[in-house]
C-alpha cells in the first residue's frame, strides 16, 4: 500500500502520553497521527474513535482485537504490534477482514529488572516502610534479605535466566521448575532443577512466574499449588494475571500461604478501583503493569513497530504474521 497523502494512525493506550516524547516517533511524525491515553473497553466507543484509522498501532496487549471491534473498522489495512502477538489479538479474524498484522520485537532486560525490584521490595517490606515514615512512624516493618534463600523460577526462558543470574549474583539458591527442557538447561547453567511442582511450591523462598498465557498454561497456578508454599514465603508475578487460576491468590494470601506477594500484572487493567482486594492487603506490593515500561524499552519496541507502518505505507511490508492478506491484496 503506497499512499501520496498522510494515513491516519492511531496508537492506542498511552496512558503516560509518552510516545510523542520518544526519538522514535519522527519514523512517523510526517504522518497523520492520532494518540488515544484512555483504554475503551466498550468496542463501539473505540470504533468511533478510530473509525477513520487506516492503521492502529497497539501498545503491547491493552487493547483486545477481535471480530467485534474489527467489524467496526472498515478503513482499517495494518496493525503493528508493539512486541509479539500474544492472545489480546485474533489473527484469524484481523485476516477475515482483511487487515494486516506486523509483528515487532521485545527485550528482557525491563520485565525482569522490574521483577527482581519488585522481589527485593515485597521481600525486604520497603513500600510499607516508607509509608509508615510518611505517617510519622519510625521502623514500622522488619524485612527479609534475599541472601541465602531459595528463588524459584517457573520458566526458564530468557527473563527466567536473567532471574537466575541476579539471584546467584545476590547469594540467593536458585530452583527451577517448567518444561523438561527448561528444567535441564536450568542444571547445565549450574542451578537445581525441581523435581515436581509439590517440591518446587514447598521449597522455595520466593516463586516468579515466568510463563506465556496461552491454553495451556492458563490457571495453570492452582490454589492448592500456592496453599503449599511457607508462610513466609513471596509470591512474584510480572508475567500475567491469568496464569493462577482465578481467586486463588487472594484466599492464599488470606490464609496467610504464601505470606507475601508482588504483583504487576492483573485480570483486568488498568486498575482505578482503590478498594481492589490486592491494593488493601498490608502483605502484598502492587504496581501498575511496568514490567515493560521503561523508555529504552519504549524505543525499542515502537522504534520497530513504527518502521513496519512505514514499510507498509511505502508498499513493501515487513514482518507480516498473515501474509496471506498482502498476497491476496497484490493479485
Amino acid at each position: 500500500m503506497k499512499t501520496d497523502s498522510p494515513s491516519l494512525i492511531a496508537i492506542l493506550d498511552d496512558y503516560q502520553n509518552s510516545v510523542k516524547t520518544l526519538r522514535c516517533f519522527d519514523i512517523i511524525k510526517d504522518q497523520n497521527v492520532l494518540v488515544l491515553t484512555e483504554t475503551y473497553k466498550d468496542p463501539e466507543v473505540l470504533a468511533e474513535k478510530l473509525k477513520d484509522a487506516e492503521v492502529l498501532v497497539l501498545t503491547r496487549e491493552r487493547t483486545e482485537i477481535n471480530e467485534n471491534l474489527l467489524s467496526r473498522l472498515p478503513n482499517l489495512k495494518l496493525i503493528s504490534q508493539t512486541g509479539k502477538i500474544s492472545n489480546h489479538l485474533n489473527l484469524a479474524d484481523c485476516t477475515k477482514f482483511g487487515v494486516a498484522v506486523a509483528e515487532g520485537v521485545g527485550s528482557p532486560t525491563a520485565p525482569a529488572e522490574l521483577t527482581w525490584a519488585l522481589m527485593m521490595n515485597t521481600v525486604r517490606r520497603i513500600p510499607q516502610s516508607i509509608q509508615s515514615m510518611k505517617e510519622g512512624k519510625w521502623q514500622g516493618e522488619i524485612g527479609e534479605t534475599i541472601y541465602g534463600k531459595t528463588i524459584g523460577i517457573w520458566g526458564y526462558g530468557k527473563i527466567g535466566k536473567k532471574i537466575a543470574q541476579y539471584a546467584k549474583a545476590f547469594g540467593a539458591n536458585v530452583l527451577v521448575w517448567g518444561s523438561e527442557n527448561s528444567r535441564e538447561a536450568a542444571v547445565h547453567d549450574g542451578f537445581e532443577r525441581a523435581e515436581s511442582k509439590e517440591y518446587f511450591f514447598k521449597n522455595a523462598d520466593v516463586v516468579t512466574l515466568h510463563l506465556r498465557l496461552n491454553g495451556t498454561t492458563s490457571g495453570i497456578v492452582k490454589e492448592t499449588d500456592l496453599m503449599m508454599m511457607k508462610p513466609g514465603a513471596a509470591l512474584i508475578n510480572t508475567a500475567r494475571a491469568e496464569l493462577i487460576e482465578k481467586n486463588a491468590l487472594v484466599n492464599a494470601l488470606k490464609n496467610g500461604t504464601p505470606g507475601f506477594a508482588g504483583i504487576d500484572v492483573y485480570e483486568e487493567e488498568p486498575v482505578y478501583n482503590p478498594d481492589f482486594d490486592l491494593l488493601n492487603m498490608p502483605n502484598v506490593v502492587c504496581t501498575p503493569h511496568l514490567g515493560y515500561v521503561e523508555r529504552n524499552g519504549y524505543e525499542l519496541y515502537f522504534g520497530k513497530a513504527f518502521e513496519n507502518v512505514m514499510a507498509f505505507l511505502n508498499g513493501h511490508p515487513e514482518n507480516i504474521a498473515n501474509p496471506e492478506v498482502i498476497n491476496k491484496k497484490s493479485k
